[in-house]
């Protein structure tokens, strides 16, 4: 049986170099942020490649070479693979996870799909973890059943839509082993406005910078990253709002 790992960026792809010999595909995308609109894959690729070009070194190409085309290896596994996915419990990591889980199911994969998550105490982040943590790591991957497997299907064009009820609903159904899920949906709940226009993160974006009584993005993104690991927003990402909530 062929053996495929999907993993959610370059760094644990360097990581894994002594531990994984089989192919690898990175899911190089950020789809916690922007316009994630689009049925089929082109029409997302359309408003993904369009929106990911207004950050300063990003083009509509270089979307599609970095990007779309590791999607496209996703999307062209062979029926009957081993797939095992190695994506973190933060919501950055978990939207893509969806989405990942929606396109293999669209595809046809309807079993030997595994999920491989960090140890206790590295919830967001693969990289804090040694060679031999992950090694542990991946040999505890959890193999998703049938019924899982479908639910967490759902959880892409739900998040497309922002159907919040739907999201937590499908998040209680799946259970203990789940239990990582409904903390990731209601982070992406609290970035929903409010009567200030904004959300929660850029709200703490300005507690943060009121607290360190500075305005220098460098110090406010770093303890915003410490804080709010749940998001594992980038630098791109938490700039962006920054940008926003100091030139309101």
């Amino acid at each position: 049986m062929k053996q495929v790992h999907i993993l959610n960026g370059d760094c644990l792809k360097v990581q894994l170099q002594d531990i994984v010999k089989e192919k690898v595909i990175v899911m190089r995308e950020c789809l916690i942020d922007g316009n994630v609109q689009g049925e089929t894959l082109p029409e997302l690729y359309a408003s993904r490649a369009n929106f990911t070009a207004q950050y300063p070194g990003c083009t509509v190409a270089g979307y599609y070479e970095v990007a779309a085309a590791e999607i496209d290896k996703i999307a062209s596994i062979e029926i009957g693979s081993q797939i095992i996915c190695w994506f973190e419990d933060d919501l950055f990591c978990q939207v893509n996870f969806w989405f990942v889980i929606n396109l293999l199911v669209k595809r046809g994969h309807t079993k030997n799909i595994s999920l491989v998550r960090p140890s206790k105490g590295n919830d967001y982040s693969f990289a804090t973890m040694t060679e031999s943590e992950l090694e542990l790591a991946y040999q505890r991957m959890t193999k998703l059943l049938p019924q899982p497997l479908a639910l967490l299907a759902k959880l892409w064009p739900l998040y497309q839509q922002n159907d919040a009820n739907a999201m937590t609903a499908i998040a209680k159904q799946l259970g203990y082993e789940w239990l990582f899920l409904l903390p990731a949906i209601n982070a992406h709940l609290r970035r929903a406005p409010d009567e200030s226009g904004l959300g929660y993160p850029e709200r703490q974006i300005l507690a943060i910078a009121t607290e360190l009584g500075s305005i220098e993005f460098a110090d406010i993104f770093q303890c915003f990253s410490a804080r709010e690991g749940i998001y594992s927003f980038g630098d791109l990402q938490v700039k962006q709002m920054f940008d926003r909530v100091m030139n309101n």
